[in-house]
């Protein structure tokens, strides 16, 4: 019966329920001691003391929380402090779940970062429209070059509008469903888009680096475009379409989801269908895979000319600026498992929520430099 909507697993399946025939007990200024002994190995940072709180709705059975109780861990025993009597019980969750106030950082971090980035992509491509001139008829080579600025511009677009689409599916998702529904699709089709320009972004060093010799591929520009921008779009509408319920509100559960943290946003507009996501997931995998292995190839060809003097170090930031632009940092994605989790959910937002300012960074290095007549072709 004392079963939530979380499916939370309770130690031993032991509940203690405690009263006084005098009636409800609450708000003790000195608090009850229940002690639930146990023969296993815990993770104590995990196993929290709870009792059942009661649905208000005539459809709600009710949930377990924290509120009122204090754990403490002996060997072989968990002790609970609570204020109140009603029933109890040891909750057991998932290793390495995040505490709300984790998920309240990792947001501030996400919002600070998305909003920094956008800002720095909208300055980038007022940059690079700035700074791109018209140059006469070039050879095969020079207009696979001259394609690069506007490549750079598509991708920088893309990241302007992931980062302005996920600050407002944290902003709308207390809003109308109707509306949620729309941003979650708006920041799929972004992240996809995002994700295929920056495969785009590979196979263009790719045509640079190694395939240099008489490369001509009618309206190139143009067909990077419609893989690019095209097909992602044209997939979220279809799903947008015929399965509206792919998007919708997402809850994101933390260690103390049972308990009263309203101060945590623990809602975005985003999938709600887990084979969308799963097939996400595949469609970022295969794209960071190839990318990965164009920046290795990009690395072994670096090492082959870091013979000159100094050009080692920009070499490094060669490769760093490329990692950015290929976005092999949202390869961290795939390693959300075991102690690896909290480490990896830290370093994923920091680093992909600042990679539009990075690029732009990066970006504004090699234009100096490239004013200067001192960055090399690779850099380019």
């Amino acid at each position: 019966l004392l079963q939530d909507a979380h499916n939370s697993s309770v130690l031993n399946n032991d509940v203690l329920g405690a009263f006084l025939p005098s009636g409800h007990v609450a708000g003790l200024s000195r608090p009850v001691t229940i002690q639930f002994w146990h023969d296993r190995v815990l993770d104590t940072s995990n196993a929290t003391c709870v009792f059942w709180q009661p649905g208000a709705g005539a459809g709600s059975a009710g949930s377990w929380s924290g509120a009122g109780c204090n754990t403490t861990h002996r060997e072989g025993t968990v002790i609970c402090h609570c204020d109140h009597l009603t029933y109890f019980a040891v909750l057991l969750l998932p290793a390495g779940t995040l505490s709300p106030a984790q998920l309240a950082s990792l947001t501030h971090i996400s919002t600070i970062g998305c909003s920094l980035s956008a800002a720095a992509t909208l300055c980038t491509l007022l940059l690079c429209c700035f700074s791109s001139t018209p140059c006469p008829p070039p050879s095969c080579r020079q207009r696979l070059r001259d394609n690069t600025t506007r490549i750079h511009m598509h991708l920088l677009a893309a990241l302007l509008l992931l980062n302005c689409s996920f600050l407002l599916s944290t902003l709308l998702a207390t809003g109308a469903e109707g509306l949620c529904q729309v941003t979650a699709a708006l920041l799929h089709a972004s992240l996809l888009c995002a994700l295929a320009w920056m495969a785009a972004e590979a196979f263009h060093l790719l045509l640079l680096l190694v395939k240099v010799y008489n490369i001509y591929i009618q309206h190139y520009l143009l067909k990077l475009c419609l893989f690019a921008w095209g097909l992602p779009t044209l997939a979220v509408v279809a799903a947008f379409v015929f399965k509206g319920d792919t998007y919708g509100y997402h809850t994101i559960s933390t260690s103390e989801g049972y308990r009263n943290a309203t101060i945590v946003p623990s809602a975005r507009c985003w999938l709600t269908s887990p084979p969308a996501h799963y097939t996400t997931l595949c469609y970022a995998g295969l794209i960071l895979l190839f990318n990965m292995l164009v920046l290795g190839r990009v690395a072994m060809i670096l090492r082959r000319i870091q013979r000159q003097k100094g050009q080692a170090r920009k070499d490094w930031v060669t490769v760093l600026g490329l990692t950015c632009l290929l976005g092999t940092t949202w390869g961290l994605a795939f390693f959300r498992f075991g102690i690896f989790l909290i480490p990896q959910v830290y370093l994923f937002t920091i680093l992909n929520s600042l990679q539009g300012l990075f690029i732009c960074l990066w970006y504004a290095t090699v234009h100096r430099r490239s004013k200067q007549g001192s960055v090399s072709n690779t850099s380019r």
